[in-house]
Formats: structure tokens, sequence, C-alpha cells
């Protein structure tokens, strides 16, 4: 966009004193070399120009680029060079591949899915059709059995690669039949790296959010200034339906058990919650406190998140917590609380999945989103 008036401050102006930041704005735009404010006052304030007047929008190319017949160590390169990979190999995407994995739905291939962007309103969200997230289900490894659950990702409008300069995590919770259905793992290493359908669904998130959704280009879309490790295959969780004492996690947006259905999130990321001070392990857990005291380490704009094995959730429920609404509540504002620390009962989630070696949990900061169906693109 050549004809935007931009004028760049020079980043971060969070942890300055006033005085500082006085100098800043009193200074020189580092890229243009003249002063900031009169820029800002002539960007508002001059007339536009007839070539600043013109509308319309900017339509990326979608068609397949003519590389012509090459190696196949070439054509790698030449997918990584162009930005295209998370620069692991890919499964090159074929016509054969590609007609194989949109099998595993009964959509046309030219429907359109949705819209991705790094950040919705600050960017230009990009559409794109069936048939291309079944392009980059391919480079990601997928079987064409995953594949609703990546379209349903896709139609999420959820990036998995954010532009803010925070470097976000993010999470995706999958329920229902599926899970059984294609073999997710959600016993002994639920969210490791031990399930050929859990790692390539992540990996499919990541790629298809590079590739049509505009993301993750670092110093243009993605400024996460440190990144985050999970970013290459995110975080997914298949709920346990076998062990979990309480309704799956997608019954409290509206869903039924029978249904298929993903829900996602985005925060800071987890950690062990026996790593943390409130969460040390004791002969007589009493987790609804410990969480309740790491919740109050948490800050509260992205909520609370607990991924628990299902021997943490059965003790709560041993410790008069069969409802799991009654766990929320008290979460949330516990009796006496004078308030909550965080701003709605939704910002607290609670997932069960593992494999039950032992009563540990993670936590963070995770704030949910949205709940799609999976059974809407089988």
């Amino acid at each position: 966009m050549p004809l935007q008036r931009v004028t760049f401050v020079p980043h971060p102006v969070w942890g300055k004193t006033a005085a500082q930041l006085h100098e800043v704005v009193r200074g020189n735009d580092p890229d243009t070399g003249k002063p900031i404010m009169p820029q800002i006052i002539a960007a508002l304030t001059t007339p536009t120009t007839p070539e600043e007047q013109k509308t319309g929008t900017v339509t990326p190319s979608t068609g397949s680029p003519e590389i012509g017949p090459d190696t196949v160590e070439n054509l790698q390169q030449y997918y990584q060079d162009s930005g295209m990979t998370d620069y692991l190999p890919i499964v090159l995407p074929t016509s054969e591949r590609v007609a194989e994995m949109l099998k595993g739905t009964s959509h046309k291939p030219d429907e359109i899915v949705g819209k991705l962007s790094p950040a919705m309103g600050a960017y230009e969200p990009w559409s794109f059709t069936v048939k291309q997230v079944a392009v980059n289900a391919v480079m990601a490894g997928a079987k064409p059995e995953y594949f609703p659950v990546i379209l349903a990702l896709a139609a999420s409008g959820a990036s998995s690669l954010s532009s803010s300069t925070n470097s976000f995590a993010r999470m995706a919770v999958i329920d229902g039949p599926i899970v059984d259905e294609i073999k997710m793992n959600y016993g002994i290493g639920a969210m490791g790296p031990f399930s050929h359908a859990n790692t390539t669904i992540g990996r499919a998130w990541t790629l298809l959010s590079k590739n049509l959704g505009n993301s993750g280009i670092p110093g243009e879309t993605y400024l996460g200034t440190l990144g985050h490790p999970t970013s290459l295959m995110n975080i997914i969780i298949a709920e346990n339906p076998v062990d979990n004492p309480w309704p799956p996690f997608h019954t409290e947006k509206g869903f039924k058990a029978e249904d298929s259905a993903v829900s996602l999130f985005m925060g800071y990321g987890m950690v062990s919650g026996q790593g943390m001070v409130a969460g040390a392990t004791s002969n007589d857990p009493h987790f609804d406190t410990e969480l309740k005291n790491i919740f109050a380490g948490l800050g509260p704009m992205f909520g609370g998140f607990v991924v628990m094995d299902p021997t943490v959730a059965k003790n709560l429920v041993d410790h008069g917590y069969a409802d799991k609404q009654k766990l929320l509540s008290f979460l949330y504002q516990a009796p006496g609380e004078e308030k909550p620390h965080f701003r709605n009962p939704t910002d607290i989630s609670l997932v069960v999945t593992g494999g039950q070696t032992n009563l540990y949990y993670h936590a963070g900061g995770m704030r949910y989103g949205n709940t799609v169906s999976i059974d809407a693109w089988r």
C-alpha cells in the first residue's frame, strides 16, 4: 500500500517515563528521518491527491506458480524460499495428493471456507477455498480423514500466528466422536508428539495461516519479539472422552456430546501447575484452592485455562465438585470474595485429557474464542 500516509514511531514506547516519551515524539521518524509530529500533522491535514482518492481492493494471487518439472530437492527449496513452509520438509502438494485430500469432505473444491488475517481489523482478511486448504493439509502430511478438522480450523477465522508484538500461543481443543475416528491421542503424552493426527492437524493450522491468511512474515505481519515455541504445531488437545468425569468442553458452548467440534483459544501459553508455588504437590491436594491461587497470579486479560489429567478431575469430584459448574463458579468468585479476578465467568476454562500416570495439570492465561462444528465440514 505505497500511498498510505504512515509515520513510524520508534518502538517500544511501553516502559518509558513521560520525559522519555516527549523526547520520542519530538524526535525524528527513523524511516524517513523527518520530525515525527509535523509529519503526523501533515498526513492528517494535507488534501488527498487524485491518486490517493482511487478506490479498489488488492487481490492476492491464488494461482499456482509455473515452476515447471524439477527435482524434489529444488521444489522443497522453492517452497521454503517463498515463505510457504514452516522450514521443515513438506509433502509436495501434487494434483493427485490434493485430489485424495479432497475426498475427506463432501464440500466442493471451489467453495469459500472463510477468511483469515494476522489480526482482524488491522489487516485485510484473505478468503480461500476448500481446495486451497487441501493443498496446505497435504503439505502438513495430514490424512484425508483429518480434513474436516482442518477445514473447521480454517473456517474459525483464527490465525495461528497473531501479528501482536506479544508472542501469543494458539490452542485448539477437539471434542466428539471424531477424536476416536481419526485416532487422536488423549492418553499418555496427550499434548506431546505422539500422534500423527494431533501433530499434522496442528501443523496444517500454521501452514494455512501463513499461506491463506497472510500471517507469519517476520517484521511485516508477525511482530512477536520472542516468538512462541508452540507456533510450529500449536497446542492441540483432544479431550479425553472416556475418563473425563464431566461433560465434554464443547457442550458448554451449545453443542451436544455426540457432535464433533473444535474450540479455539489464544494467550500466553501454559506451564506445569506443579512448577508454581501455588501448585506444589502435597499428600492431601486441594486442587480447587491451588487453581484459585494460581489464577490470582495471572493477568486478567486472557483469563485462566487449565488442562488436567483425569486423576485431577476425579479428585475434584471426590472433593465435592461432581458438578463442573460449581467448580467454575468457585474459581471465578469464591464465597466471601469481594470481587472476581477475571472479567467474566467464561474467562475460565477447564479441559480434561491425559493418561492418568499422576495427578498433574498445566495452567496459564489462554482466552476462549469460539467453537466451530467439525461435522459441518464432513
